[in-house]
């Protein structure tokens, strides 16, 4: 059994990712599931705990009735049997968003990840805005240096570009260079990419008030909300 994955491409619990956020509660089981919200990319400037009252706020005001906020913020917590047992039984994780680089160095290889990834082979829900999406592809961009780094690797050769409608697509040139031969996933804010099951089989889906672009090499082509397409 494998759960569903939501990639967002920013302006989480702000009030403009309703239909996205519905979407993932009724795949996770409703108002009663169990949500968990891992701010660690937020973290690296201490806005963690901000953006943890706006998740606490944003998913009540959805109707959920169970959500806590697990306060990974650096390696050692990530690696922390203690910090991470509420994740045990979550139905819906949801990570926000923040710093590419400070998430992916604190998550990657942790304990944390593969908690992460036994809770999606279980039937979770595991959804990510910003950087919290990025982590999910194997390359994770770090727009500041120019480098790339490892991410959870949940979609192979993919490095999922968020905010595309107001910079995001100013990383694509370098990324073009830098992973010539990576299917690069431009997601517009507002909007989310949605697939359940084995993800380089199942189709994915289109939600939200922007776009998603996608680059093949040279070739890109843009997917309209309801569009449907194969990674």
């Amino acid at each position: 059994m494998t759960g569903t994955l939501v990639l967002a491409g920013g302006e989480e619990f702000g009030g403009r990712m309703r239909e996205v956020d519905e979407r993932a509660m009724r795949a996770a089981g409703g108002a009663r599931a169990v949500i968990r919200v891992v701010p660690t990319a937020a973290a690296a400037d201490a806005g963690h705990e901000r953006a943890g009252r706006a998740a606490l706020e944003w998913f009540a005001s959805l109707g959920a009735t169970d959500v806590a906020i697990v306060p990974v913020l650096d390696r050692a917590s990530a690696d922390d049997p203690a910090v991470l047992a509420p994740l045990a039984d979550a139905d819906l994780v949801y990570l926000p968003g923040g710093s590419p680089a400070y998430l992916a160095q604190a998550l990657v290889g942790s304990r944390c990840a593969a908690v992460l990834r036994a809770r999606y082979e279980a039937g979770a829900v595991l959804a990510g805005s910003s950087a919290g999406a990025m982590l999910f592809g194997e390359y994770v961009y770090h727009p500041e240096t120019g480098r790339t780094l490892r991410g959870l690797c949940m979609l192979p050769n993919v490095c999922i570009v968020p905010h595309y409608d107001r910079y995001g697509q100013r990383w694509i040139a370098r990324l073009r260079q830098t992973l010539p031969d990576a299917l690069l996933l431009g997601i517009d804010e507002r909007t989310a990419a949605l697939a359940t099951g084995d993800l380089s089989r199942r189709p994915w889906s289109v939600a939200g008030q922007g776009c998603l672009t996608v680059y093949r090499g040279s070739i890109a082509a843009r997917y309209v909300p309801g569009a449907e397409l194969r990674l």
